[in-house]
């Protein structure tokens, strides 16, 4: 695999990110990957570079990159509660700042960088995301349906909540097909909110799937968590390529 480091420009400064795609000549769908609360780091680099090595032009973008490069906050030892609690103290008010009107600014940035790529092939790209950035990938391909065709999101919280912009009020606006994998406990994203979530799926007639991956908690994909589950990431792996290749591989 190309694996290299990129700046990007965005309406409101440059996002440094990581970008992946396959070594040998040609052309690969486009992928947007959001990375989780905690940041671009080493597991977010080995995710990006594994997904490229299915064929596919992946870009990564430090979300925070309003608060500085990556890493933005030093992630610690998480399996420690103490040192987990600091950390977490320090990033959520990151996430708070970035409002939806941000996320559609950048995300249409991000679009455009790999719309730019000589490795990408046109048409439409896809979009992953993990934790928070769940929630970035279905505002993406809410906000952008001409460009995005396909929109995953795995272990994402607060996909359902009393706000006018919450992402479930916004699946009326897409033309992706969807897939959804949460974790059984999740305090973030509940049973009824998981409910709450596919009968507005259902009503704006999109084409997904949602599933509860069992026994898994919120964060179920990050090797370097306490809560990382590795047959759960398997199973991501194998819905989120199925996915992908029978959207934006098809013809």
């Amino acid at each position: 695999m190309h694996f290299r480091s990129v700046d990007i420009p965005t309406p409101d400064g440059t996002a440094d990110a990581y970008a992946a795609c396959p070594e040998e000549d040609g052309s690969y769908p486009a992928v947007l990957f959001y990375m989780d609360i905690i940041g671009l780091r080493p597991v977010i680099q080995e995710m990006v570079t594994e997904l490229a090595s299915h064929g596919y032009y992946v870009l990564a973008p430090n979300v925070f990159h309003r608060h500085g490069r990556a890493p933005v906050v030093e992630v610690p030892d998480l399996s420690k509660a103490e040192d987990r609690e600091a950390f977490m103290g320090q990033v959520l008010p990151l996430l708070r700042s970035h409002t939806s009107e941000h996320a559609v600014r950048d995300a249409g940035a991000y679009l455009d960088f790999l719309a730019r790529q000589p490795q990408v092939r046109d048409g439409k790209a896809g979009v992953t995301g993990y934790c928070m950035g769940g929630i970035l990938a279905l505002r993406a391909a809410a906000a952008y349906p001409e460009r995005v065709g396909a929109a995953a999101g795995f272990h994402a919280g607060h996909l359902v909540t009393d706000a006018p912009d919450s992402p479930h009020r916004l699946v009326g606006q897409l033309s992706a097909r969807v897939h959804l994998g949460h974790a059984e406990h999740d305090d973030s994203m509940t049973p009824d909110d998981v409910t709450a979530l596919n009968k507005a799926l259902d009503e704006a007639g999109v084409d997904y799937t949602s599933e509860v991956y069992p026994g898994t908690s919120h964060g179920f994909t990050m090797a370097d968590t306490a809560v990382f589950d590795p047959a759960a990431l398997e199973r991501h792996w194998d819905r989120l390529l199925a996915l992908f290749s029978e959207t934006l591989k098809e013809g």
